[in-house]
């Protein structure tokens, strides 16, 4: 690159170096400039130098952070190396295509580092080479001058161009030896204009034409020449040539005005009568072609109208050369030199240029995260040029000033949720300061990723689930299901059964849940008269990553079916079956209680409720039978005709949909009251006996179904006091029964009343003729006082 412009590299590094801490007091974002210096018409892929270097950046992660050029109009001249931050030269570079010729030529890149955002500000400076010759207009030039002419006259000759700037440019000028003329320069502050002065008195007689060479050199190393060839014809007399007012004029030109519109008048007069002192005005012929377009020249009056367009944007100042000329022959020519400056007004509106690094914004961003860099530029200059953006408050975004001038970052201000607002549209407002004001909105469409930051929810919780009992192994019981706020797969949710401590292992060793759709599905079948309620955790799982989850707890309540026979207790079954002998004297009265059979059902309600009938019996008017009791009686006396052996078989069935039942015989032998008194006292032992082994098995089936009625209390309180009131159990009081073993349970759930009832019901519970085998009916005693009963309807579910 040159000493030249590593000097100039060091120079601006070390200028950063100092002017760092100042950026970093101010609390300006992340952000840096630094500037390089290379000379034009170096080789493709030539280094300007090692921005990640220069920044104090890792170059390991510049791949990783996105290491680029986002912004520039010149942004395909170089290219950053993402492997070692080296900033390349990508084209050919030509300063006097891209910039003025004395200005400086600055070219500002803007390079972006991600995670976190950086932004720095990079300035490559393209210093001048002496690659252009100086150049006349025309190789060869024409001059009249009449040989009166006196010395010291003066005659403006085209002044040679050179693209180059600087030292580079056009230094000085050298005309060939000769006797007659020499040269003069004068410096107009943009450029050198070349006089040729006549120092001696043409004589047209002895030298009709005169060559010269002038040669234009420019201050490069090596240097640079043009030449031109003047050819002069010395003419007969003119005296006087005309006389500009001024040399230099100057005004002042609004742009977009009228076509017509006179800029200014220039005027020469000329001393000389008739047509010798007649002025014809022209324009200079070697001017800008844009000079040509926008003005014309009125060749009597001078006046200068606007011919085209006037663009301050385009051009700020034309420069004309006016050539006044007599009439004379030869006619004498004077120029002068017009600078017509033209002033901007607002006729430019503000341009939004947007730089997102994305579209799409994580809903858990911090409060200023950058998210767009936007860019304002206005063609108009001064106050015209200023330009103020704002965007809509009731976005959770603002923009926060960056160090170049019109540069903003578009930053969160505040938290988002996705699951309230999914995107946004950002309306970007630019508005410039001139009078009137222009402004330009933009549309800046941001959507809001989704995060993993819902657990999924169940419906409802805890859940119950009323199961009837002797369900087939392996089928669906029931099913959970739970919904999640979020998208994809962090809405994905998989179902578990929470398996470990303080659960009921033993059961939920026996369930299986399908993880896609949450169906439950029983691996046994449960058994009311094992386990009448338990519960268990369901586990919903989404596929976020980290995966939130939820639980949800499942009552199970299981429901009795007909699935016991009724169980003989006495007489004893012996050899598979219920047979007893009884000796009653035959001289008992009606009503004497024989015997009296007793039974259990392991089943609630009426699949436990027993009713007892004679299947067989000697003599229906002899004995009878209590249904509900299981008590035989005499109906009447004994009479000396009525056999002294009798035969009772009796029935015991339960009242399930499908009756179960079981039969018990008895045998009577009628005998006379002396032997019935002599036969007491041997069978009371053996009845003693036989009554005390009954009265213990008695006693353990009645401790057993209290300790199991206990539980299914405490149990269903507990579920009491954990729900809702809407959906709480409401246990009602006990309904009395006598006779039979017997237990009952009455629980409220909702709207739903559900009752387990023992064997054998109190009289104050009737069954209602024709009415479902699963609905009981309970009178309510609370409004008998009224003379109104009300019987509420009890339903089994999941039957």
């Amino acid at each position: 690159m040159g000493d030249r412009g590593q000097r100039h590299r060091w120079e601006y590094c070390w200028f950063a170096f100092v002017l760092l801490p100042w950026l970093l007091l101010f609390g300006e974002q992340a952000s840096a400039q630094i500037r390089y210096s290379i000379p034009e018409e170096v080789k493709e892929g030539s280094v300007v130098g090692n921005i990640a270097k220069d920044l104090g950046l890792d170059v390991n992660t510049l791949t990783g952070r996105r290491f680029r050029i986002v912004s520039g109009s010149e942004d395909s001249l170089f290219q950053v190396n993402q492997n070692n931050g080296v900033l390349n030269v990508h084209k050919h570079i030509d300063r006097e295509k891209l910039c003025d010729v004395n200005a400086a030529c600055l070219i500002n890149l803007k390079i972006v580092v991600e995670n976190p955002l950086e932004i720095h500000h990079v300035g490559v400076e393209i210093t001048d080479v002496n690659d252009h010759s100086p150049k006349f207009p025309e190789k060869e030039l024409l001059l009249e001058i009449a040989e009166s002419t006196l010395p010291v006259a003066r005659f403006q000759l085209d002044a040679a161009r050179d693209p180059d700037a600087g030292i580079n440019s056009v230094k000085a000028y050298k005309l060939s030896h000769n006797d007659h003329f020499d040269l003069e320069i004068r410096d107009r502050g943009d450029e050198k204009i070349p006089f040729l002065i006549l120092r001696k008195l043409l004589d047209r007689e002895q030298q009709r034409k005169h060559t010269l060479l002038l040669t234009a050199v420019d201050g490069g190393s090596p240097s640079r020449s043009g030449i031109m060839n003047i050819t002069i014809t010395v003419l007969d007399n003119n005296d006087n040539r005309p006389v500009f007012q001024q040399e230099v004029y100057t005004t002042n030109l609004p742009e977009n005005v009228p076509i017509g519109t006179i800029v200014i008048t220039v005027n020469a007069t000329d001393l000389d009568e008739g047509v010798n002192g007649e002025v014809v005005y022209t324009l200079g012929k070697k001017l800008n072609q844009k000079v040509y377009e926008a003005f014309q020249l009125d060749g009597n009056s001078g006046e200068i109208k606007v011919k085209g367009a006037i663009d301050f944007e385009e051009t700020d100042v034309y420069r004309l050369d006016i050539l006044a000329s007599d009439k004379g022959q030869p006619p004498m020519t004077v120029d002068c030199r017009v600078i017509i400056k033209i002033l901007d007004i607002n006729d430019n509106e503000p341009q939004i240029e947007v730089t997102s690094l994305s579209n799409r914004v994580s809903e858990d961003s911090k409060p200023g995260t950058v998210i767009s860099l936007i860019s304002i530029t206005d063609k108009d200059s001064g106050v015209n040029g200023k330009v103020l953006c704002s965007l809509d408050d009731s976005a959770p975004f603002e923009l926060k000033p960056s160090v170049q001038d019109n540069m903003y970052s578009l930053i969160t201000k505040e938290r988002l949720d996705r699951e309230s607002i999914s995107n946004y549209d950002i309306k970007l407002t630019a508005t410039d300061s001139g009078q009137p004001p222009l402004s330009t909105v933009k549309t800046l469409h941001i959507d809001v990723s989704d995060v993993n930051d819902n657990s999924p929810e169940f419906c409802q919780n805890p859940l119950e689930l009323y199961l009837v009992e002797n369900n087939s192994p392996g089928a669906s019981i029931f099913s959970v299901s739970a919904h999640d706020k979020d998208l994809n797969e962090n809405a994905v949710i998989s179902y578990h059964i929470i398996r470990g401590e303080g659960m009921q292992n033993d059961m939920t060793s026996f369930l299986n849940i399908n993880s896609e759709n949450g169906n439950i599905h029983a691996l046994k079948s449960f058994d009311f008269e094992t386990a009448k309620t338990f519960k268990f955790q369901v586990g919903a799982s989404d596929s976020g990553t980290p995966s939130l989850s939820s639980n949800v707890t499942v009552h199970v309540f299981i429901l009795d079916q007909n699935d016991n026979a009724p169980v003989i207790i006495s007489p004893v079954n012996t050899n598979g079956s219920a047979e007893a002998v009884e000796e009653i004297p035959r001289n008992v009265n009606a009503g004497y209680l024989v015997t009296k059979v007793r039974a259990y059902d392991a089943d609630v309600g009426y699949n436990g409720w027993l009713l007892f009938s004679f299947q067989e019996v000697s003599d229906h008017t002899l004995f009878g039978l209590d249904r509900y009791t299981g008590q035989i009686r005499t109906l009447r006396a004994f009479t000396e005709t009525d056999d002294s052996r009798h035969k009772l078989v009796m029935l015991v069935k339960d009242n399930g949909n499908v009756s179960l039942s079981a039969t018990a015989t008895v045998l009577i032998n009628v005998v006379e009251p002396k032997e019935a008194f002599a036969a007491s006292d041997v069978n009371s032992v053996i009845k003693d006996d036989e009554e005390n082994s009954v009265t213990f098995y008695l006693i353990i089936t009645l401790g057993s179904v209290s300790t199991l009625f206990l539980i299914s209390i405490i149990v269903l309180i507990i579920m009491q006091c954990s729900k809702s009131t809407d959906y709480s159990s409401k246990y009602l009081q006990d309904t009395n029964y006598d006779g039979t073993l017997c237990h009952s349970i009455q629980y409220r759930s909702g709207d739903k009343r559900y009752m387990l009832v023992g064997p054998r019901m109190s009289i104050g519970s009737t069954i209602v003729p024709g009415s479902n085998g699963n609905t009981l009916v309970v009178p309510d005693r609370r409004r008998r006082a009224s003379g109104e009963v009300r019987a509420d309807p009890i339903h089994t579910v999941l039957s």
